[in-house]
Protein backbone atom coordinates (compact mmCIF):
# COMPACT_ATOMS: atom_id res chain seq x y z
CA UNK A 1 0.00 0.00 0.00
CA UNK A 2 1.33 3.73 -0.47
CA UNK A 3 1.51 6.19 1.53
CA UNK A 4 -1.26 8.10 -0.31
CA UNK A 5 -4.78 6.28 0.54
CA UNK A 6 -6.54 4.26 2.74
CA UNK A 7 -9.23 1.26 2.68
CA UNK A 8 -12.92 2.33 3.39
CA UNK A 9 -15.87 -0.21 3.56
CA UNK A 10 -16.78 0.22 0.22
CA UNK A 11 -12.88 -0.68 -0.76
CA UNK A 12 -12.00 2.70 -2.46
CA UNK A 13 -9.47 4.72 -0.71
CA UNK A 14 -8.95 7.69 1.44
CA UNK A 15 -6.18 9.85 1.40
CA UNK A 16 -3.83 10.46 4.23
CA UNK A 17 -5.07 14.07 4.70
CA UNK A 18 -8.47 13.02 4.80
CA UNK A 19 -8.25 10.84 7.40
CA UNK A 20 -6.24 13.45 9.27
CA UNK A 21 -8.94 16.77 8.46
CA UNK A 22 -11.48 14.00 10.04
CA UNK A 23 -9.52 12.97 12.64
CA UNK A 24 -8.86 16.67 14.13
CA UNK A 25 -12.80 17.44 13.52
CA UNK A 26 -13.53 14.49 15.44
CA UNK A 27 -11.45 16.56 17.87
CA UNK A 28 -12.38 19.59 17.80
CA UNK A 29 -9.55 21.40 16.72
CA UNK A 30 -10.96 24.10 14.64
CA UNK A 31 -8.14 26.65 14.23
CA UNK A 32 -5.29 25.59 11.56
CA UNK A 33 -2.04 27.96 11.85
CA UNK A 34 0.36 27.40 9.51
CA UNK A 35 3.98 28.56 7.20
CA UNK A 36 2.97 27.22 3.55
CA UNK A 37 4.87 24.10 2.55
CA UNK A 38 3.85 21.91 -0.42
CA UNK A 39 4.44 18.59 1.63
CA UNK A 40 1.30 19.82 3.42
CA UNK A 41 -0.34 21.15 0.81
CA UNK A 42 -3.21 18.90 0.76
CA UNK A 43 -3.85 18.93 4.47
CA UNK A 44 -4.14 22.91 3.83
CA UNK A 45 -6.31 22.57 1.02
CA UNK A 46 -8.77 20.11 2.80
CA UNK A 47 -8.92 22.52 5.54
CA UNK A 48 -9.67 25.22 3.99
CA UNK A 49 -12.44 23.71 1.69
CA UNK A 50 -14.03 23.06 5.37
CA UNK A 51 -16.08 25.38 6.70
CA UNK A 52 -15.60 24.35 9.79
CA UNK A 53 -12.19 24.92 10.13
CA UNK A 54 -10.29 28.56 10.81
CA UNK A 55 -7.59 28.01 8.26
CA UNK A 56 -4.83 30.78 7.76
CA UNK A 57 -1.09 31.64 7.20
CA UNK A 58 1.33 33.33 9.25
CA UNK A 59 4.58 34.74 8.83
CA UNK A 60 6.46 32.75 11.22
CA UNK A 61 5.60 29.37 12.99
CA UNK A 62 6.11 31.13 16.43
CA UNK A 63 3.23 33.61 15.51
CA UNK A 64 1.36 30.19 14.41
CA UNK A 65 2.47 29.09 18.37
CA UNK A 66 1.35 32.10 19.84
CA UNK A 67 -2.29 32.30 18.04
CA UNK A 68 -3.18 28.47 19.15
CA UNK A 69 -1.72 29.87 22.26
CA UNK A 70 -4.07 32.60 22.50
CA UNK A 71 -7.15 30.64 20.99
CA UNK A 72 -6.72 27.96 23.59
CA UNK A 73 -7.31 30.43 26.42
CA UNK A 74 -10.15 31.69 24.71
CA UNK A 75 -11.48 27.67 24.53
CA UNK A 76 -10.86 27.17 21.09
CA UNK A 77 -8.24 24.10 20.20
CA UNK A 78 -5.91 24.49 17.27
CA UNK A 79 -2.77 22.97 15.45
CA UNK A 80 -0.05 24.80 14.19
CA UNK A 81 1.49 22.71 10.39
CA UNK A 82 4.99 23.86 9.82
CA UNK A 83 7.82 21.69 8.10
CA UNK A 84 10.81 20.54 9.81
CA UNK A 85 13.02 23.53 9.32
CA UNK A 86 10.34 25.69 10.90
CA UNK A 87 10.19 23.45 14.01
CA UNK A 88 13.49 24.36 14.27
CA UNK A 89 12.32 28.29 15.08
CA UNK A 90 10.27 27.15 17.68
CA UNK A 91 11.94 25.87 21.03
CA UNK A 92 11.92 29.26 22.59
CA UNK A 93 8.19 30.00 22.05
CA UNK A 94 7.40 26.28 23.22
CA UNK A 95 9.62 26.11 25.86
CA UNK A 96 8.33 29.62 26.87
CA UNK A 97 4.94 29.94 26.27
CA UNK A 98 3.79 26.72 25.59
CA UNK A 99 5.04 24.09 28.39
CA UNK A 100 4.87 26.55 31.46
CA UNK A 101 1.58 27.62 30.63
CA UNK A 102 0.29 24.02 29.85
CA UNK A 103 -1.22 24.81 26.47
CA UNK A 104 -1.92 21.68 24.27
CA UNK A 105 -0.02 23.25 21.31
CA UNK A 106 -0.64 20.65 18.60
CA UNK A 107 2.35 20.48 15.89
CA UNK A 108 2.13 18.45 12.90
CA UNK A 109 4.93 18.64 10.84
CA UNK A 110 6.04 17.86 7.56
CA UNK A 111 9.15 15.83 8.01
CA UNK A 112 12.20 17.16 5.63
CA UNK A 113 16.03 16.44 5.79
CA UNK A 114 15.89 12.55 5.43
CA UNK A 115 15.28 10.24 2.42
CA UNK A 116 16.61 11.77 -0.33
CA UNK A 117 16.33 15.14 0.78
CA UNK A 118 17.91 17.56 -1.66
CA UNK A 119 18.46 20.82 0.52
CA UNK A 120 21.56 20.19 2.82
CA UNK A 121 20.01 22.90 5.47
CA UNK A 122 16.85 20.69 5.78
CA UNK A 123 19.12 17.23 6.45
CA UNK A 124 20.64 19.16 9.49
CA UNK A 125 17.82 20.74 10.40
CA UNK A 126 15.72 17.04 10.71
CA UNK A 127 18.92 15.98 12.79
CA UNK A 128 17.90 18.52 15.38
CA UNK A 129 14.55 18.21 15.22
CA UNK A 130 13.47 15.00 17.58
CA UNK A 131 16.00 15.41 20.19
CA UNK A 132 14.64 19.21 20.79
CA UNK A 133 11.21 17.61 21.32
CA UNK A 134 12.16 15.25 24.24
CA UNK A 135 14.46 17.45 25.69
CA UNK A 136 11.03 19.61 25.98
CA UNK A 137 9.80 16.35 27.32
CA UNK A 138 6.74 17.09 24.28
CA UNK A 139 5.17 13.62 23.31
CA UNK A 140 6.12 13.19 19.36
CA UNK A 141 5.05 10.69 16.98
CA UNK A 142 6.30 9.71 13.57
CA UNK A 143 3.94 8.51 10.77
CA UNK A 144 5.12 6.21 8.13
CA UNK A 145 2.21 4.52 7.18
CA UNK A 146 -1.58 5.44 5.89
CA UNK A 147 -3.10 2.75 8.72
CA UNK A 148 -1.55 4.94 11.15
CA UNK A 149 -2.60 8.52 10.61
CA UNK A 150 -5.97 7.75 12.45
CA UNK A 151 -4.97 5.82 15.38
CA UNK A 152 -1.87 8.11 16.22
CA UNK A 153 -3.38 11.48 15.29
CA UNK A 154 -6.25 10.85 17.29
CA UNK A 155 -4.43 9.81 20.45
CA UNK A 156 -1.54 12.02 20.14
CA UNK A 157 -4.25 15.08 20.06
CA UNK A 158 -6.09 13.51 22.81
CA UNK A 159 -3.55 13.20 25.49
CA UNK A 160 -2.12 16.56 24.24
CA UNK A 161 -5.38 18.01 25.97
CA UNK A 162 -5.73 15.66 28.76
CA UNK A 163 -2.43 16.44 29.55
CA UNK A 164 -2.52 19.73 28.64
CA UNK A 165 0.68 19.74 26.89
CA UNK A 166 2.06 19.87 23.21
CA UNK A 167 2.49 17.13 21.30
CA UNK A 168 3.83 16.89 18.03
CA UNK A 169 2.53 14.52 14.69
CA UNK A 170 5.58 14.29 12.58
CA UNK A 171 4.60 13.31 8.78
CA UNK A 172 7.31 10.96 7.09
CA UNK A 173 8.08 11.24 3.58
CA UNK A 174 7.09 7.21 3.61
CA UNK A 175 3.33 8.85 4.52
CA UNK A 176 3.30 11.92 2.03
CA UNK A 177 5.79 11.55 -0.41
CA UNK A 178 8.25 14.10 0.43
CA UNK A 179 9.52 17.34 -0.99
CA UNK A 180 11.77 16.06 -4.70
CA UNK A 181 13.97 18.22 -6.57
CA UNK A 182 12.30 18.96 -9.81
CA UNK A 183 14.62 19.27 -13.01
Amino acid sequence: MTGSAAPTVAGATRPWHEIMRDVLKQNQVRLATYVPDNVLRPLLDVLHADRDFTTFATTREEEAVGIVAGAWMGGMRGCVLMQTSGFATLANAIASLAVPFQIPVVMIVSERGTLGEFNWGQALTCRTMRPVLDSLAIEHHTISRLDEVEFITDRTIKQAVMTQAPAALILSPLLTGGKVLKK
